[in-house]
C-alpha cells in the first residue's frame, strides 16, 4: 500500500494548481480556494495515507478535543477606545515622551575616545556636538566614528541591563 501512495504523491507534484485543486475535490468531496501546489500536495496527499492506512485513533481524536477544549481563548473582547481620545492623542503625539535613559537639558556628556575627550551638550531637541546640533546620539556617534553605531551604548548611557 505505501508504494501506491508514494507513486500518486509523485504524480501529484507534475500537476498543476488546476489539476490538483480538482483532485482535491475529489479526495476531501468539497472544493477549496487554495491555490498554494505545495500545500495542495501535501493535504492530498496526507487524505490519501489516513484513507489508505487508517486515520487518527479514538483515544488521539478525544485527546486533541480536550485539548482544543482547554485552550485559553479570550473571554471578552479588546476595551474600545474613548471618544475624546483622538484630541488627547494628538496633544500626545506633538511631544514625545524623553528617553528616561537621557541626562537632563543642558547637561554635557564626556566621552574620551582615541585620545580625545569629546563633549556633547544635552538639548531639548536634540544634541549639540562641536556647534552642529544631531537629533539623535546615534547620529552623533555616527559622525564621530564614521559608522552606525548605539548612541546610549557609546556614550555609556544604557540604562536596564546595559550599564557599563
Amino acid at each position: 500500500m505505501e508504494l501506491n501512495i508514494h507513486k500518486e504523491v509523485t504524480a501529484l507534484q507534475r500537476l498543476g494548481a488546476t489539476q490538483l485543486r480538482s483532485r482535491y475535490a475529489e479526495v476531501f468531496g468539497e472544493t477549496t480556494p487554495a491555490h498554494n501546489k505545495t500545500w495542495l500536495i501535501r493535504r492530498i496527499a496526507w487524505r490519501l495515507q489516513a484513507l489508505a492506512e487508517g486515520d487518527l485513533s479514538e483515544r488521539a481524536r478525544r485527546r486533541a478535543e480536550e485539548l482544543a477544549n482547554d485552550a485559553d481563548l479570550r473571554m471578552k473582547p479588546p476595551r474600545p477606545k474613548p471618544a475624546d481620545a483622538p484630541q488627547a492623542t494628538a496633544a500626545a503625539a506633538a511631544v514625545p515622551p524623553r528617553d528616561p535613559r537621557l541626562p537632563p537639558v543642558g547637561s554635557v556628556l564626556a566621552r574620551v575616545y582615541r585620545g580625545q575627550t569629546l563633549q556633547v551638550r544635552v538639548l531639548a531637541d536634540g544634541f549639540e556636538f562641536e556647534g552642529v546640533v544631531y537629533p539623535s546620539l546615534s547620529a552623533v556617534a555616527k559622525a564621530i566614528t564614521g559608522s552606525h553605531c548605539n548612541g546610549f551604548l557609546f556614550f555609556r548611557l544604557a540604562g536596564k541591563g546595559g550599564d557599563r
